[in-house]
């Protein structure tokens, strides 16, 4: 492979696409990710070794992501756990460094347990989420592990089930006034039957308090949960229950774009196309969940999370700051700390950001009856993007053994490998420097958070794209399965690599 054009790293805003320049989306790269890609000789030995399609993990950036949170809990000077939500990839590097750098984690099944369990996550630093059938449930009581309890019959089945050993659960409330139903939680009016419950098997069921997971970035809607929820601990201490956690959940945001304006710019273009108000970038009838109607489009895109600017740890800064109404205008975190109470997290997609990347190889470019040009890749859509989704950041173009040619911008869809019409990696067009030559590389930014592994299955037979962890270390980039990763800690790592 040789030299060819790499991403810039984000600066902030830029102008809005010019005229005569073509729509762009416009990626957020995290520096070491920048570096690796600048470095052909690691690039190279790495794709020889592996092949493609191939999801490339990066822990350091990881780990960085953490720091971040951590940080701001530091500062706001309360008590708290961060349980990372492995749901959100099956990684091996991630949840490894996740028990190295001493966080918690979270898991949703009995295959994600036995994965923190042999990460090193030792019983106590462990939370067991998500719906729970017997079966589960009789291999959770008595573990040790912290149970988040999604509904009364859990609660009523967990103290039916042990006698030697108390449970430590926590509940989880939905139902917030505002809020979207969720099909997860106890309704905030049913709390008090648990409550009760609680009360009743005081010698089998550790209450430690209460969560709550909202599936928005809204900061306002968190807030008017977490005032709720600290109403309801008051009760639980009237009936001589001592809780000391209220649980936030997650849906801490990614930021996948480097441009706010460009990525406006590029949406406005895209449903203009959409009416014939300018050329149309949409492939067949795909409207991306907006609805058209005549001249007009309405609706909300399947792609909005791409729009996101503010990081996970300003989000969380503006929540744990947040006056709460019902607590005098005290913060959620002064609260916490008045009452000794811990705050937990169960960030996933915020520890991830930007801390994996997909690559993929140009096998063929072909035009379609319509004229329009269609780049084939050897993985499917699903390696990329979970299946209600629209991967709207930009991938960068490698050139693979010849140099990258000159030439102008080409807009070109990018298609699957599965023998099906649907399997079109974007269904909006995107702009390639030049046009790709089979053997050429496609690198997908921000791909660990979900992507990776929500709908991926080896359809038609195709292996799933493997995973390899890349860490920075005495100055190279060592590669190995993600299965094989063990994290070296950040005090006996080189420096960070410098970016070209």
């Amino acid at each position: 492979m040789s030299a060819g054009r790499y991403p810039p790293i984000a600066t902030g805003r830029a102008t809005p696409t010019g005229a005569g320049e073509p729509p762009g989306l416009p990626a957020r790269w995290d520096p070491t990710v920048r570096a690796f890609l600048a470095d052909r000789t690691a690039l190279e030995h790495v794709v020889d070794r592996f092949g493609t399609p191939l999801h490339m993990l990066f822990p350091e950036v990881f780990g960085s992501n953490l720091t971040r949170l951590t940080g701001v809990l530091d500062a706001a000077r309360v008590e708290y756990r961060i349980c990372y939500a492995h749901k959100v990839n099956r990684s091996q590097a991630f949840v490894r460094t996740a028990a190295a750098l001493g966080a918690s984690v979270d898991v949703a099944s009995a295959g994600e347990l036995e994965s923190a369990r042999r990460a090193g996550f030792p019983p106590g630093r462990i939370e067991v989420t998500g719906p729970k059938g017997e079966a589960f449930l009789r291999v959770l009581a008595g573990s040790g592990v912290t149970v988040n309890v999604d509904n009364q019959w859990e609660l009523q089945t967990l103290a039916g089930l042990t006698e030697d050993a108390r449970i430590p659960v926590l509940l989880r409330v939905s139902g917030f006034p505002g809020s979207q139903v969720s099909r997860f939680g106890i309704p905030v009016d049913a709390v008090d039957q648990a409550f009760a419950v609680l009360g009743d098997h005081r010698d089998r069921l550790d209450f430690r308090g209460l969560a709550f997971h909202l599936d928005t970035g809204d900061t306002a809607e968190r807030v008017r949960a977490a005032d709720i929820c600290f109403e309801l601990l008051e009760q639980a201490y009237a009936r001589d229950l001592l809780p000391s956690v209220l649980n936030i959940g997650g849906g801490l945001r990614q930021v996948f774009t480097a441009d706010a304006d460009r990525f406006d710019d590029y949406v406005q273009r895209l449903r203009d196309g959409l009416v014939g108000r300018g050329p149309r970038m949409s492939w067949g009838t795909n409207t991306f969940g907006y609805h058209v109607d005549g001249a007009s489009v309405r609706g909300t895109p399947v792609f909005h999370k791409y729009a996101d600017t503010v990081a996970a740890d300003e989000m969380l800064a503006e929540l744990l700051a947040a006056p709460l109404e019902r607590q005098d205008g005290r913060s959620i975190g002064r609260v916490a700390t008045d009452n000794l109470l811990e705050i937990w997290l169960e960030p996933g997609k915020a520890l991830t950001d930007n801390a994996g990347i997909t690559l993929a190889r140009v096998e063929f470019v072909k035009e379609a009856a319509d004229g329009s040009v269609l780049v084939h890749l050897d993985l499917s859509r699903d390696t990329v993007t979970p299946a209600d989704q629209e991967v709207m950041a930009d991938p960068l173009l490698l050139p693979g053994p010849r140099p990258a040619p000159p030439g102008d911008p080409i807009g070109v869809y990018l298609a699957g490998r599965l023998c099906l019409e649907r399997d079109l990696v974007t269904a909006h067009k995107i702009w390639l420097p030049w046009c790709p030559r089979p053997g050429d590389l496609i690198v997908f930014p921000n791909t660990a958070g979900y992507h990776m592994d929500l709908s991926a299955g080896p359809a038609a037979m195709h292996p799933p794209a493997q995973k390899v962890a890349i860490d920075f270390r005495d100055g190279c980039f060592p590669a190995v399965p993600d299965d094989d990763y063990r994290p070296i800690l950040p005090a006996t790592r080189s420096a960070s690599p410098e970016v070209p």
